[in-house]
């Protein structure tokens, strides 16, 4: 299982959402891309397996996930202060694989029905979700 966490600025999102998954049990690879090589590092510190940085990677990475997680931002090409490309955008819109992606206050796609928490329990409840859907793609 690959399971692609994506994030940018200074990566707290993913490396919570790394954290979790690792309290959580998580198997299979997690791989960390940021947006820019200090979101990346974060995730590398939290426990991800590998990291990449930049457009490519996420265009890459995204190709052939099995999950992608992180912040919802990351579908909205320029957001994230245009630190999501239009081709980044497209590479996680388009990807094969599963996306569990996290509202957010700031970001510009407001998601009907969610309901507002702390970004500990979406961080909680991402993971839970992302394991489980690991689950039911290796059955």
């Amino acid at each position: 299982m690959k399971i692609v966490v994506i994030d940018g600025q200074g990566g707290g999102v993913g490396r919570g959402i790394i954290e979790q998954l690792r309290a959580q049990g998580a198997k299979g690879e997690i791989v960390a891309v940021g947006t820019n090589v200090t979101a990346t590092a974060g995730m590398l510190r939290a426990g991800a397996d590998a990291g990449a940085t930049g457009e490519n990677a996420v265009v890459f990475n995204c190709a052939d996930a099995d999950v992608v997680t992180g912040p919802i931002g990351i579908l909205r090409a320029n957001s994230m202060y245009g630190e999501i490309s239009p081709a980044m955008a497209a590479a996680v819109s388009s990807c094969p694989g599963m996306l569990v992606l996290i509202p957010m206050g700031k970001c510009p796609v407001q998601v009907v029905g969610a309901v507002e928490n702390p970004l500990s329990k979406y961080l909680e409840e991402t993971a839970r979700k992302v394991i489980a859907l690991c689950g039911e793609v290796q059955q």
